[in-house]
């Protein structure tokens, strides 16, 4: 193999976290909405932690694509 084939296959091998990250948003605003639903008193309490799992979810999702980029435009 040579270096572009291999640069592309590590940029798309970085991009497998990405999906666990849509995967786990998903999860995420499943469950917050299913909660808020069966008790609507306690939506403020859940804003907190729901907005901290999101932030923690796109945190990776964002780490996976940067990686992958910096893989298909620096590395030689």
């Amino acid at each position: 193999m040579d270096a572009a084939s291999m640069k592309l296959l590590a940029a798309g091998i970085a991009m497998i976290g990405t999906l666990g990250a849509g995967i786990g948003l998903g999860n995420i605003f499943a469950a917050w909405l299913s909660g808020i639903a069966r008790n609507p008193a306690a939506a403020k309490q859940m804003n907190t932690t729901g907005f901290i799992g999101f932030a923690a979810t796109e945190l990776v999702l964002l780490l996976g694509f940067v990686v992958s980029m910096l893989l298909l435009f620096v590395a030689k």
